[in-house]
């Protein structure tokens, strides 16, 4: 259990130098006091811009969306419904009625037996034809195995001793050939050994290999100079360039460049931190300002005109409601009964009126005469022990 307190600073905390304490303090009260009017800007735009969106745009887009959807998609829709679609099952039913049902029918009652038909033709056709085929296969058949016997009996009989005694003579004149061409390679052979092989051989074991190794060791010991020429340039260069860029350019990084971008970096950092914590405090600010201001103008506006509201204006709209406008509604419901009453007397004189004018015009209309009914009358009614028949009557 570890009873000492711990550091201030967390794990990931750098310990800050005099220059950053001597910054921050002066660096955190100047960007306060430049960021606190931004966030303050900031937080009434956000506060200005929930409102728009709220109460204007928000409303403003549903409705454009309605107005979109009756402008553009309900008609569409419309036309798909109520015309594209009857138009192709219409079109559908008409091509089926004109199309498919005369096509199935030709097919069933023309071209199926029409296709019997002709296949029937075509198998007797083919059988003739296989018939005939079979016919001159046989003829063909008798006449090419008595070609091939007759054939056979040349062949055996002339030009197989024939060409026995021929490959005799070409092999006993291929031994003479292959003897003389063998007499000649090995004439030949040996004049070039002793005429070609044995000069060029001396000829490169006495001549051509030392000049060779001659030539390869100046080539040697020129490449030697060569490269020692160029090594000491290089070295010269080399240190001519240390002394002259590489040494003070090292200085100028080391002793200029890194202390200036480690000053900076504080700068920077201590800018940064200064920003977010001037930022997070201005928001305390502006939220605090914000709830002072919504405080002020609810004591100034909501609450008197709720006061007003509740204590003055509700009393007096209830007698308004009371002493005004419930004997003004009683009024005119008495008023809109006596005129629908004069309206139904006024139509129903009317309709007499017409009548009176139609009866003495065209007199009176007809009564309708009785029809006679099938049925007994209420005295001659069927029982068990009558009948209303006349086979049956006494």
């Amino acid at each position: 259990m570890d009873l000492e307190k711990p550091p201030l600073g967390g794990p990931g905390t750098q310990p800050a130098g005099c220059l950053a304490v001597a910054i921050r303090i002066p660096v955190r009260i100047v960007v306060l006091v430049l960021v606190v009017p931004v966030r303050m800007a900031w937080d009434a735009l956000v506060v200005g811009g929930r409102f728009l969106r709220d109460t204007l745009l928000r409303p403003l887009g549903r409705g454009l969306g309605w107005v979109a959807r009756a402008l553009f998609v309900w008609p569409w829709v419309a036309l798909w419904r109520y015309v594209v679609l009857p138009v192709g099952r219409a079109l559908a039913w008409l091509g089926e009625v004109l199309l498919v049902v005369p096509a199935v029918w030709l097919y069933r009652t023309v071209l199926t037996p029409l296709g019997h038909a002709v296949a029937w033709v075509v198998r007797g056709i083919g059988a003739g034809i296989a018939l005939l085929f079979r016919g001159l296969a046989a003829v063909v058949i008798g006449t090419a195995a008595g070609v091939v016997t007759v054939l056979d009996w040349v062949y055996v009989r002339l030009f197989t001793p024939f060409g026995r005694s021929v490959g005799r003579l070409l092999k006993g004149v291929g031994r003479v050939l292959a003897a003389i061409g063998a007499g000649a390679y090995t004439a030949v052979a040996w004049l070039a050994r002793y005429l070609l092989v044995v000069p060029a051989l001396w000829l490169y074991a006495r001549v051509l290999t030392p000049v060779g190794k001659a030539i390869a060791l100046l080539a040697g010991g020129l490449a030697w100079i060569v490269r020692m020429i160029f090594v000491g340039i290089g070295a010269a260069l080399y240190r001519t360039a240390r002394v002259l860029l590489v040494l003070p350019a090292l200085a100028v990084w080391r002793w200029v460049l890194v202390p200036v971008g480690r000053i900076l970096a504080v700068v920077a950092r201590e800018i940064g931190e200064a920003l977010g914590h001037a930022w997070r405090v201005a928001g305390y600010i502006s939220l605090a300002v914000g709830r002072f201001l919504a405080r002020l103008f609810r004591w100034t506006f909501v609450e008197p005109a709720r006061w007003a509201y509740r204590t003055v204006l509700t009393p007096v709209g209830h007698a308004v409601r009371d002493l005004v406008l419930e004997p003004a509604a009683e009024v005119a419901r008495g008023v809109r009964r006596a005129a629908r009453q004069a309206l139904d007397a006024a139509r129903d004189s009317a309709r007499q009126a017409r009548a009176d004018f139609r009866r003495m015009v065209f007199g009176a209309p007809r009564e309708p005469e009785p029809v006679a009914l099938r049925e007994p009358a209420a005295g001659e009614t069927r029982t068990l022990g009558s009948s209303t028949t006349a086979l049956m009557k006494d």
